[in-house]
């Protein structure tokens, strides 16, 4: 049993790091991104605070946490008793699995204000990557669903 519960809690580990490798900064691109044209803007930064990027909730961790949990709470008791521990075992394990999830690959932003050069002001969110300061000049990329600030 004990050799189980380590091959799920295995492939937890994996599945909460490969979600980590997907990148919000200005310098990460997906697939689809690439050799797509970009609209380029200049500007000076307004303003540069620290945020928050919410992690993932693939459903995962969820089914990842439910099914150690519910192996876990099978070893416990017998008949009815185990039944019983494991779906008490598969709940508690399915939201640990999506706190799990969410926490491991939560990621720090940052919120650039950019005055344009037209005098526009924009903001955009994106992982804490790269340094911004009020003055920098910047550009700011964009394809119409995605924008970036880079320097």
């Amino acid at each position: 049993m004990d050799k189980r519960i380590q091959a799920v809690a295995l492939v937890i580990a994996v599945t909460a790091l490969a979600g980590c490798a997907q990148g919000l900064g200005g310098g990460a691109y997906t697939r689809d991104e690439a050799r797509r044209e970009q609209n380029v803007r200049l500007g000076v930064v307004e303003s540069v605070r620290p945020v928050q990027i919410e992690g993932t909730r693939s459903g995962i961790g969820p089914a990842a946490g439910a099914v150690v949990g519910g192996v876990a709470g099978s070893t416990v008791g017998g008949g009815r008793g185990s039944t019983v521990a494991a779906v008490i075992g598969a709940v508690a394990g399915g939201v640990a699995g999506q706190a799990l999830e969410e926490g491991t690959t939560r990621k720090n932003g940052v919120e650039v204000t950019v005055k344009l050069n037209n005098g526009a002001l924009v903001a955009i969110v994106q992982e804490a990557d790269e340094t911004f300061r009020a003055g920098d000049r910047v550009r700011i990329l964009s394809d119409g669903r995605t924008s970036r600030v880079t320097h």
